[in-house]
């Protein structure tokens, strides 16, 4: 399948905070207004690709090269991109940032995967001529990452901004300052602890980020930069197996956090997908239930409340397959302690609670050691996982994974078993690890 002519561009910072998102969503609002525009989000991200959805009306995608490969990267791009004038890419921490001291995972390694051009984000609050000694550092690290652009955020006067051109100048530094940004709270976004809020929980208005970026980024240079994009040709193989299922999707405020390609991928497979609040909708007529990562701590109240989490435990005991990622594996517990503890589903032997600390934070490998819903025995798959809490099991726990990477639920094991359930705290990818056997045991479940 080859690309279609669209131009596209990496939007990548120096470190974490120094205002990427700002750039990279402002971006997408002011070429949104009279292009279609692709958003992507370097990394295992779930918060921002829900931002850039809103703005441009079309489902933002991940890019990671750890979880999914170079292939995966490469195929998800293509995929996404066709019919879109711009894709725009925004990347994750620093651009040379990966796994561990690697590139792998990291801003510069998608853009070497798709030679797309970078505008790099720089904070320039506190800082002058000092700038000049960043870009060329950042220039020179790694040659064949192309960065074509600056764009200067926190910007105090314009003196202030003309000090670091002129110091960009006098360094012999030819790439352009396009964009300089001065200090705006009303632009920021807020943060809770997994992250910058959902989409739908901010008041940003996307014309007025749009104006904001048009009034301090020459969006002609940028226009110009990412028109530098070649399109490139890649083979897709197609998907031979097809499942005549239904699978519920939980899909709420409560659980929120899924990849598009997930969707994709059921899709493609013959499935059918019905999406349900296990908060406030009885359970769908279904031959499998997947339930996503979120914030069930913040509607346990809710969740205890509903009916639904006792028609779940009966299609659980009578064998139906269920998968559940880390808010889901909560959810799937027996209780949830928050402010105090509520009643869950109780379809696994176990309670969770949350906690002030940080539990995990970082890439997943797993060995499945068991034949699963989800995986058989021996395959390797790759994930992440992002938790404040911790889940506390019954002695007879069976455990789907060892982690060779990562902390799991105890001790390096992962994926809590029960009946035809598994729930785990790391998050798959598709490209790493199809649906396909989940789909098969569902299949299995309705004929039977």
């Amino acid at each position: 399948m080859p690309i279609t002519k669209t131009k596209a561009l990496l939007i990548a910072g120096t470190a974490s905070g120094v205002g990427k998102t700002t750039v990279a969503t402002g971006l997408m609002a002011a070429l949104s207004k009279n292009h279609k525009v692709q958003p992507f989000k370097v990394g295992p991200d779930f918060i921002d690709p829900g931002h850039h959805t809103q703005i441009c009306s079309r489902p933002s995608r991940n890019l990671d090269s750890f979880m999914m490969g170079e292939k995966g990267v490469l195929e998800t791009f293509v995929r996404a991109s066709q019919g879109a004038d711009y894709c725009i890419i925004e990347g994750v921490m620093g651009l040379f940032d990966g796994l561990d001291s690697t590139e792998v995972a990291s801003s510069a390694h998608i853009a070497k995967i798709l030679n797309v051009s970078v505008l790099l984000v720089i904070n320039a609050h506190g800082v002058s001529r000092s700038i000049a000694a960043i870009v060329k550092g950042f220039s020179e690290f790694d040659r064949s990452v192309n960065i074509r652009g600056i764009i200067l955020n926190n910007t105090g006067s314009d003196n202030h901004i003309k000090i670091i051109r002129d110091s960009l100048d006098s360094a012999g530094i030819k790439i352009p300052v396009v964009g300089a940004l001065p200090r705006s709270k009303e632009l920021s976004i807020p943060s809770r602890h997994l992250g910058l809020h959902m989409a739908g929980e901010n008041n940003l208005k996307n014309t007025e980020l749009a104006n904001f970026i048009e009034q301090h980024i020459d969006m002609d240079s940028v226009k110009t930069i990412a028109e530098n994009f070649n399109p490139f040709d890649i083979d897709f193989k197609a998907h031979k197996e097809q499942f005549n299922v239904k699978i519920g999707i939980a899909n709420d405020n409560a659980f929120c956090f899924y990849y598009q390609d997930t969707f994709d991928a059921l899709k493609i497979s013959g499935a059918e997908f019905i999406f349900f609040s296990p908060m406030s909708d009885k359970l769908p007529q279904v031959d499998g239930l997947y339930l996503g990562g979120g914030y069930p701590e913040l509607f346990a109240k809710e969740l205890e409340a509903s009916n639904t989490r006792h028609e779940i435990k009966k299609v659980a005991e009578d064998g139906m397959p269920i998968y559940g990622e880390c808010g889901a594996l909560l959810y799937l517990c027996n209780s949830l302690k928050t402010d105090k503890a509520y009643k869950m589903a109780g379809v696994l032997g176990a309670n969770s609670r949350m906690t002030a600390k940080l539990q995990a934070l970082g890439y997943t490998e797993a060995e499945a050691v068991m034949d699963s819903p989800i995986v058989k025995k021996g395959k390797v798959i790759r994930g992440h996982e992002f938790h404040y809490s911790l889940t506390e099991c019954n002695q007879d726990a069976r455990f789907v994974y060892k982690l060779r990477r990562g902390k799991g639920i105890i001790e390096g094991r992962d994926g809590l078993m029960e009946h035809n359930t598994v729930a785990s705290y790391m998050h798959t990818h598709p490209s790493s690890n199809s649906f396909d056997e989940f789909l098969r045991q569902c299949s299995k479940y309705k004929s039977r």
